[in-house]
């Protein structure tokens, strides 16, 4: 059984886990029950009403967070000749065509996000079984196969992230780190909970946003007042 300290053991004593807060409260109680010997990520778990079985109820796309990820992300980026180059300045970790795709069915890259210039996606393509299932094929829809490499490895870095529905309705991403101010968290999750709502596919019946939460990496689930906001 995992030892927690006595200021963690009260926090959690007090917590309602049946309790529904605002996104002040919530984020408090997130950062107090952050404790862990490494800067923890803080995340977001939502549930919606949605099947992504049906083409019509799919929720995905892409969100800036104001404030960054806490995250130093590492870009690939398939491109040739003066783009290759372009995206080597602009700080990808990865830059690379045929052997770009050589190396990363041989190894783990461990780079974050995929791009790609339109002209390589038929060497991109054959990777569909190893970016699929991560996430991570390039996709013209998110952004990430353009000719503009600079403009889509900066909104990268500057704390862009992709979102999509998985089984069940549910959808997550991490919006920051427990060392985040509670406004910057704040600010963080709304833009994420207000880029879901934008995202709300012709397909969903019923209440879109059904239940929402938070959490530190090794913290415990605190419930979002969803009813703030303007999905129904």
């Amino acid at each position: 059984m995992r030892n927690y300290g006595k200021r963690l053991k009260k926090v959690r004593e007090n917590l309602n886990r049946e309790a529904i807060y605002n996104i002040a409260d919530a984020v408090k109680i997130v950062k107090d029950c952050a404790t862990a010997k490494f800067d923890e990520t803080v995340e977001i778990a939502m549930n919606l009403s949605v099947d992504p079985k049906h083409a019509d109820q799919m929720v995905r796309g892409t969100v800036t967070l104001p404030h960054g990820t806490g995250k130093a992300l590492r870009v690939a980026v398939f491109a040739k000749g003066d783009k290759a180059k372009e995206a080597t300045a602009a700080g990808a970790a990865f830059v690379g065509a045929e052997d770009l795709a050589e190396l990363i069915v041989k190894a783990e890259t461990g780079f974050d996000r995929c791009i790609a210039t339109p002209d390589m996606m038929a060497v991109v393509g054959k990777l569909g079984k190893v970016l699929g299932p991560k996430g991570l094929m390039p996709n013209p829809k998110l952004g990430t196969v353009t000719m503009d490499v600079t403009s889509a490895i900066n909104a990268a870095k500057a704390g862009q992230i992709e979102f999509r529905v998985e089984k069940e309705g549910i959808i997550h991403a991490g919006v920051g780190k427990a060392s985040f101010s509670p406004d910057d968290l704040a600010e963080n999750v709304s833009a994420f909970v207000n880029a879901i709502i934008k995202a709300k596919p012709s397909g969903a019946k019923g209440t879109y946003l059904k239940r929402a939460s938070i959490s530190s990496s090794m913290g415990p689930g605190v419930k979002l007042d969803i009813a703030s906001f303007s999905a129904r």
